[in-house]
């Protein structure tokens, strides 16, 4: 599996923001949004914003301790001051500044993280990836369709496994460590997508660690569909029933999964 390069990363954190900015202006701020639901529009843009502008800190002055965060909001406190021009203009300032510094400090800048890499790769790759999930928030929100580029797609998905199944999340996240026991193992396949991509995964949930691979390899359960449907099923974004996928196995395996994967 090859990851997508730094500075294909730096463009789509500037694509995947002004598409979620464009469907801002369609919704209602105000408005709850369905899968962040302790959330209005106004809120997880604002998180969104935050958390750009949180990385960009942290890599502009090569921040190497990890310190507890005082806002316990998600960044979204103070929500209810913008309105609809401001919070985009807040949003586009935070993606470029954000990139603008990324690009500068380049792919080795040694930077804390909660993963294995303690640099600014992981970060651009992070926050790539928090702004396309995010954006498929927005999009829900809003009725619009969500497409995502099948490369990104599978990288999403790539990191979110590497995520949740790190000792460092299970650290901080006991629940994750409940994710093992006796013939737990599922497959993702995607059904769209080229043979070169090799998009499907086996996952390994029988004992600790959880492993995974890209593989087409037999296991208790299957979430088969297109790429980005199994993508948001799996990220939790959308139902596994009325999702676009469809569910071979032991559903159990999956929902099981599905309840305690998060981060």
């Amino acid at each position: 599996m090859t990851r997508l390069s730094y500075d294909r990363y730096c463009e789509e954190i500037l694509t995947q923001t002004d598409l979620l900015r464009d469907a801002l202006r369609r919704g209602d701020l105000t408005a709850k949004t369905p899968t962040c639901p302790d959330w209005t529009l106004a809120q997880l843009a604002l998180h969104v914003a935050s958390a750009h502008r949180g990385v960009e800190e942290m890599v502009r002055e090569r921040v190497k301790e990890f310190t507890i965060p005082t806002d316990d909001t998600g960044g979204t406190a103070g929500a209810e001051k913008f309105d609809a021009d401001s919070l985009d203009a807040h949003l586009e300032e935070g993606a470029r500044q954000l990139v603008e510094t990324l690009r500068e400090a380049g792919p080795e800048a040694e930077v804390w993280s909660f993963g294995a890499e303690q640099n600014a790769s992981f970060w651009v790759r992070r926050m790539t990836h928090e702004t396309v999930m995010h954006r498929a928030d927005v999009f829900a929100a809003v009725g619009a369709e969500y497409t995502l580029d099948a490369a990104v797609a599978a990288d999403c998905l790539d990191e979110w496994l590497e995520i949740v199944t790190s000792p460092q999340a299970v650290a901080y996240k006991p629940e994750l460590g409940e994710l093992t026991g006796p013939g737990r193992t599922l497959h993702l396949h995607a059904t769209d997508c080229t043979a070169e991509l090799n998009a499907e995964w086996f996952i390994d949930a029988t004992g600790a660690p959880v492993t995974w691979r890209r593989a087409h390899e037999k296991a208790a359960v299957a979430l088969r569909g297109p790429l980005t449907d199994v993508l948001r099923v799996f990220y939790r974004r959308s139902p596994v029933d009325g999702g676009g996928v469809e569910v071979l196995g032991d559903r159990g395996v999956l929902d099981f999964w599905l309840e305690r994967a998060s981060f």
